[in-house]
């Protein structure tokens, strides 16, 4: 076990003598992913305010708050600042960048200058977006439909579109970045079928990043194009086709989807058995389901289009592939259960966020399966179901995975511990702010209520108070681990490289690892999850 004299001498990435030239200037991967994690933190801020904002307005039926054209900036900047800039490189830029080197026995990502470069890509893109909003925002939704993008909204979509398309660049560059790693710098031993499935899903999402992140990018110059050159592309005055855009868009949206969740999955695949005690139930069935959704995700696209004008015979063949998708899926579920059946489960806090990860994205995954139904979605289009279905998805899965890996990794990022009594609340919190705010939204779309209208029926103001309520709830919930954090890197107790006797390289390294990750270069010689041959640590490691 380190000593707090020893953590403090020795070399690693978080020596005080580092300046901030150093770390401006760094190629380290775990600084980058630091890097990363309070850029992305900001954001999530941000874009929290937003939704606080949209909340607050929707606490009583008359528009009494904002304005009409302000509430469609609103929800249009929220949605933006979350999906580009929190939920898509949330776990891969901070996680990923953090242990998927140290998973597989490498000293560093394979290009660590186009690590960094992703990275100012990023920032780039950040600032370009906040310029955006305090110079008047945009208010066409997060998707830039047209032709309202390119003929109608005198707003900053040009500026927009290119923030989130130097975003999308940062994405393809990590997404380059972890395949060749992964292919090229396994360490000896560090066979495929011995890949923790944390590398798997990240491989996963890696690949839908390289695919399908240049069609938006595409999608979003000739939106750009169309605006300032007058060209006719998407706008039906000009001989263009809106559906076309739709088509390019949700190309991309839909996978997506699976870059945010697929990350999240992985984590939950690194939790479950080692606070089970046991071996992944069903390694290989994981390993594959996780490229399967990544294959499957590229084709069902037009689901988001059943009442956009496409053919009936089409609208069928995207309502099957869209149920087919949900097999991986529900693999993934039933193995992280069978995983726990008669296993010693430990309820520390990275496990009670796999639980809340779990139970949030299955209600996510089964009410997906309405939406993939031609009829019903008919009738729930454009209203606050999809919206419910989309947060238990991206919310509650995917923000609750990134919470249970930060957790969980905590300790080997910061060599600290945090308070578990003050995680496990948070966890709590957490899981019932996020129901009592979107579960009454999906009772608000199948009774009709439209989304992205600021005004609403007096009889649906009881559901949207309980939803405003359950958001401030939520709120305290995300704020309490970033306070705790932060007072654990200055008085939190000193971590073991292993507090949680969890299998995996990162494991058999120094909290927090040395600038290199290892002393030398490890060889694997056992299989993944060897659970039965690593000794539970004692109680009061775990439960401090």
């Amino acid at each position: 076990m380190a000593t707090a004299a020893i953590t403090t001498e020795r070399e690693h990435y978080l020596n005080k003598e580092y300046g901030i030239r150093s770390w401006l200037l760094t190629t380290d991967h775990k600084r980058i992913a630091l890097l990363y994690l309070i850029s992305i933190t900001f954001f999530f801020f941000i874009g929290g305010f937003f939704a606080l904002l949209i909340r607050l307005e929707l606490l009583t039926p008359a528009g009494d708050l904002v304005q009409a054209d302000t509430y469609n900036k609103l929800f249009t900047m929220h949605g933006m600042v979350m999906i580009f800039f929190f939920l898509i490189p949330s776990i891969p830029a901070v996680l990923g960048n953090f242990l998927v080197p140290m998973m597989i026995g490498a000293k560093d990502l394979a290009f660590p200058r186009i690590n960094l470069l992703s990275w100012y890509l990023y920032i780039i893109a950040g600032i370009m977006m906040l310029h955006c909003m305090v110079t008047g925002g945009v208010d066409t939704g997060w998707t830039f439909y047209t032709p309202f993008s390119t003929a109608f909204t005198n707003t900053k979509v040009i500026e927009a579109g290119l923030s989130v398309f130097v975003a999308g660049f940062s994405s393809i560059l990590t997404g380059l970045n972890f395949v060749v790693t992964i292919h090229r710098m396994r360490a000896p031993g560090m066979t495929w079928s011995r890949l923790p499935l944390f590398i798997w899903a990240h491989y996963a999402t890696s690949i839908i990043q390289l695919l399908g992140t240049p069609v938006l990018a595409v999608t979003l110059v000739l939106v750009v194009c169309e605006r300032v050159l007058g060209l006719g592309i998407f706008d039906p005055n000009r001989g263009g086709d809106p559906l076309l855009f739709q088509h390019l868009f949700w190309f991309y949206s839909h996978p997506a989807v699976y870059i945010m969740i697929l990350p999240s999955m992985g984590v939950v695949a690194e939790i479950v058995p080692c606070f089970s005690r046991k071996r992944i139930f069903g390694y290989q069935a994981v390993a594959l389901s996780s490229i399967a959704i990544a294959v499957f995700g590229f084709l069902v696209w037009a689901h988001h289009m059943f009442v956009a004008g496409i053919s009936l015979y089409s609208a069928m063949i995207f309502s099957i592939l869209s149920y087919l998708v949900a097999v991986p899926s529900a693999i993934k579920v039933f193995n992280w259960t069978a995983t726990m059946y008669k296993g010693s489960v430990t309820f520390s806090t990275p496990m009670l966020y796999a639980f809340g990860f779990i139970g949030l994205f299955t209600m996510g995954g089964l009410t997906g399966l309405f939406l993939a139904c031609l009829g019903i979605d008919v009738h729930v289009t454009d209203t606050y179901f999809v919206v419910a279905h989309f947060h238990y998805i991206m919310v509650g899965g995917a923000v609750m995975g990134y919470l249970g890996g930060m957790h969980f990794w905590w300790p080997k990022i910061s060599g600290r511990l945090y308070p578990e009594w003050l995680g496990k609340f948070a966890a709590l919190i957490v899981f019932l702010g996020f129901n009592l705010t979107f579960f009454p939204q999906f009772i608000l779309g199948y009774l009709g209520m439209p989304r992205r209208y600021w005004q609403y029926p007096a009889e649906f103001q009881v559901l949207n108070v309980m939803s405003t309520a359950g958001s401030t709830i939520l709120a305290v919930g995300y704020v309490l681990p970033m306070v705790y954090f932060l007072w654990s890197m200055r008085y939190g107790k000193i971590a073991d490289e292993n507090p949680w006797g969890a299998a995996g390289l990162e494991w058999k390294t120094a909290s927090p690892p040395p600038t290199f990750n290892f002393e030398e270069t490890p060889e694997v010689t056992w299989e993944a999850y060897n659970y039965d041959q690593i000794p539970a640590p004692a109680e009061v490691l775990i439960e401090r």
